[in-house]
């Protein structure tokens, strides 16, 4: 019996010591746009920050199609480190990485041609989009290091070394907000810069961060045997089909949730600039927990994918129950948080009274929405590792997109519930998100 119990609490340690690492590495995607917010918010006032919280929410839906790009390669590394074939995951890093740069290169094209298009003739505050359009082309060109990071971070975290990109990026958040707070304010000599001084230094932080990291996996012990046969000009299309394969179907299963979550922030913006502003107080603050559970459910993609490669059916089970329980846990305890202190919280962002109050009523509902937000990212992440991600992303397109959205309006402007109508809408889809993975999830372990 206590073999048993001792071996059930090594699932938990095993998925948590790889968990931690990707957690505070997700976290930091989430970091650099909280930060931002934060200085703007502080230093530049309430339009500032609306054009921040329209700018994100045009800019994240471009940023998560190239993450859930790269985020291709992480199943089919663990897949074949699972089968022992080292051959194959160099050849996988070189074409991931082709593909990765093409995609910023194209995604940045989407930012400069088709999010400024979409920014003017969203029916918003004319002083709020002429404040946001530097902001987001800075940003939309940190894009492409950005892709060149995760190129080489999927690759180590699919193998299991997860500490090295937490490292990495905890770093580069600390350098983002030192650089922000100098062009914002105009300490040294700068001229102030205000909002495009934190477009500016999230791309040159960026852009370190890539050539760091490429250079940690290249010449480090830990990878030898996986790239003695690597070649940069290693280009084969059936590859880069699977790593599309698997790649474009999780960039689409983002897009449907941050385009609803972005479709949301325009709903506010049409009820008016300070609901729109509180709506990004508490979506901000939301967000971050929201990437801790993204860091489980990557951490649960890679224990599943490796099951998966070697065939070990029940291990895979264990891995992905354990993965729901603690998302369980910890969306339950921030849950409380947001719930304790909703009043106290949005002073991290924001110092406007009226923005303040609404985030805190905002942020009671987001404490509702947490369960079914990780639950629903750790079961696209389970059923990632499986290699089954095309039914998953029909389920998140309905959930978001048939089900939050078109409910969140309706609730939000028609019905005169306001911004809160639009958060309960979300709240809807996430919980219809959640329960059709799960559903999708027993099926497919009933099949193996």
């Amino acid at each position: 019996m206590r073999e048993r119990k001792r071996a059930h609490r090594s699932y938990y340690w095993s998925t948590l010591t790889l968990a931690i690492p990707i957690v505070i590495s997700q976290l930091g995607h989430t970091m650099v746009q909280t930060a931002d917010t934060m200085i703007v918010g502080h230093f530049a006032g309430t339009i500032p920050l609306a054009a921040v919280s329209l700018t994100h929410s045009v800019f994240m839906v471009v940023l998560v199609i190239g993450l859930g790009i790269s985020y291709g390669l992480t199943p089919l590394i663990a897949q074949e480190n699972g089968k022992s074939n080292y051959t194959e995951c160099a050849k996988l890093l070189s074409n991931s990485f082709w593909v990765n740069l093409l995609s910023g290169i194209l995604l940045f094209c989407i930012v400069y041609f088709g999010s400024f298009y979409a920014m003017e003739h969203a029916d918003q505050d004319p002083l709020v989009v002429k404040e946001a359009k530097p902001y987001l082309l800075l940003l939309g060109l940190s894009i492409i290091p950005l892709m060149g990071f995760n190129t080489f971070k999927q690759f180590a975290e699919g193998l299991g070394f997860t500490r090295q990109a937490m490292q990495v990026t905890i770093w580069g958040n600390v350098l983002n907000v030192v650089i922000a707070i100098i062009l914002v304010k105009g300490m040294f000599g700068f001229k102030p810069m205000g909002i495009s001084g934190v477009g500016a230094a999230t791309l040159i932080d960026r852009t370190l961060m890539f050539f760091v990291m490429m250079i940690y996996v290249l010449r480090s012990r830990h990878f030898k045997k996986y790239l003695s046969t690597f070649n940069w000009l290693s280009i084969q299309i059936g590859r880069i089909k699977n790593i599309l394969r698997i790649g474009f179907p999780v960039a689409m299963q983002y897009v449907f949730e941050i385009g609803a979550f972005a479709g949301a922030s325009l709903i506010a913006g049409k009820i008016g600039a300070l609901e729109q502003a509180s709506h990004q107080v508490a979506i901000t603050l939301a967000a971050m927990t929201y990437m801790m559970a993204s860091g489980i459910a990557s951490a649960a993609t890679i224990k599943v994918g490796n099951s998966f490669g070697n065939h070990n059916f029940f291990r895979l089970q264990r891995f992905a129950r354990v993965s729901y329980h603690l998302v369980l846990a910890f969306m339950i305890f921030t849950a409380l948080l947001f719930a304790l202190l909703n009043q106290y919280l949005p002073f991290l962002i924001s110092q406007d009274t009226a923005v303040i109050a609404l985030s805190a009523q905002l942020l009671i509902i987001a404490g509702l929405f947490q369960l079914f937000d990780g639950t629903q990212v750790v079961g696209l992440g389970v059923l990632r590792g499986m290699g089954d991600v095309n039914i998953p992303t029909f389920i998140t397109f309905v959930a978001y997109w048939i089900v939050g959205l078109p409910s969140g309006y309706l609730m939000g402007i028609p019905m005169g519930m306001g911004v809160q109508g639009v958060w309960y809408g979300l709240t809807l889809g996430l919980l219809t998100s959640s329960l059709l993975l799960y559903v999708r999830y027993r099926y497919i372990v009933k099949k193996l």
